[in-house]
């Protein structure tokens, strides 16, 4: 027991400290901006094609079910970039390093 209280105070002295953008990044910050923008929009039109793709063949008398991988895959990409700060600051905090 006095082992755990021991590393809670070991634990409690290393600091955090708080990432900041160093002096300046706001080009790179601009850069992902644009990066984003362009992310995003490609995704919309991802979604936009594999509905467009599937209405064609439902017009045609297929059924619509074999773009369902393809809407799956353009969704799964949608939730990886939105959530990719995220993820890198995760892998960056678990490899000991501060996000």
């Amino acid at each position: 027991m006095e082992l755990l209280h021991h590393a809670a105070q070991v634990l409690a002295d290393i600091p955090n400290p708080t990432p900041s953008a160093p002096p300046g990044s706001g080009g790179l910050m601009k850069i992902l901006g644009w990066a984003a923008w362009v992310v995003f929009g490609l995704a919309v039109l991802g979604v936009m094609m594999v509905a467009g793709k599937m209405m064609i063949d439902q017009k045609a008398g297929h059924g619509g079910g074999q773009h369902a991988q393809s809407l799956a895959m353009v969704l799964t990409g949608c939730i990886i970039a939105s959530v990719a700060s995220g993820i890198v600051g995760g892998i960056v905090t678990a490899a000991g390093g501060m996000a």
